[in-house]
């Protein structure tokens, strides 16, 4: 199974995003992860790699099963790890082999176009607390069927 990790940075009610050119969706920046690396690194680099700037102490905000599926046969499945930074180090790139790189007010979340699960994810990394745990399933053509969500929440009960 393939693992994801990718990195939202929240400064000044604002959140820097990648529009990839494929379908003109946001996502946070991120990608695979290598053999034996830590989800935490794994996150690190792909920031690193996609923005040229290094994220601030970076918190893991949710873990996730990503699942798309053909009728009833699963196409495909992989995990992903979001993490999120308030504050990073350098000057984002404007433009990237993968996308183009923009900051965005925290509201915007809402409606931008991305994947339903990655909105999800996303306005949760960023507003709640605890961590959140989920299984997203979609058509091949990234149409959501089905999401599943839990939050825990350290030291309370819920």
């Amino acid at each position: 199974m393939q693992r994801i990790a990718n990195l939202i940075v929240l400064k000044d009610n604002q959140v820097l995003l990648l529009k990839k050119p494929r379908r003109n969706w946001y996502v946070a920046p991120g990608g695979k992860m290598e053999a034996g690396e830590s989800i935490y690194n794994s996150a690190i680099r792909e920031f690193k790699e996609e923005t040229n700037t290094t994220p601030a102490n970076p918190h893991l905000k949710g873990v996730y099963t990503m699942v798309t599926r053909d009728e009833q046969q699963v196409e495909s499945e992989w995990m992903l790890f979001t993490f999120v930074s308030y504050d990073l180090e350098g000057i984002p790139f404007e433009i990237t082999k993968e996308g183009i790189l923009e900051w965005h007010p925290v509201e915007d979340l809402a409606h931008l176009p991305m994947a339903e699960g990655d909105r999800t994810n996303l306005q949760f990394a960023v507003s709640g607390k605890g961590v959140q745990y989920g299984t997203f399933v979609y058509t091949t053509d990234f149409e959501l069927i089905k999401e599943d969500i839990q939050v825990s929440y350290e030291g309370e009960e819920h």
